[in-house]
């Protein structure tokens, strides 16, 4: 699984001409069940979303398609880590 860390680099009234088409590229990959969940920070300086996929180089080219990066709004840093507990509702997504 891999977090992705977006730190938002230009004001909020820019990013936000952009926030119906990064939806609709997160729907896009959550059809796809390739993330898992997302959403804003608090404080609204960025956001953060949960992904599934085999390998970095995969979801490089996923998040290459946000209108986020596209646009150069935010900065995207990923963490990839290994799931050894989780909850048992979770296991089928997981597993």
């Amino acid at each position: 699984m891999f977090i992705i860390d977006l730190q938002y680099i230009v004001p909020l009234e820019v990013l936000d001409e952009h926030m119906e088409a990064h939806v609709q590229y997160l729907k896009k990959y959550y059809a796809k069940n390739i993330f898992v969940a997302s959403g804003r920070k608090v404080p609204r300086t960025g956001g953060i979303i949960l992904a599934l996929v085999e390998t970095e180089e995969e979801l490089k080219k996923i998040l290459s398609e946000d209108p986020f990066y596209e646009h150069r709004l935010a900065h995207f840093t990923i963490t990839q880590f290994l799931t050894s507990l989780y909850h048992p509702d979770l296991k089928e997504l997981l597993g």
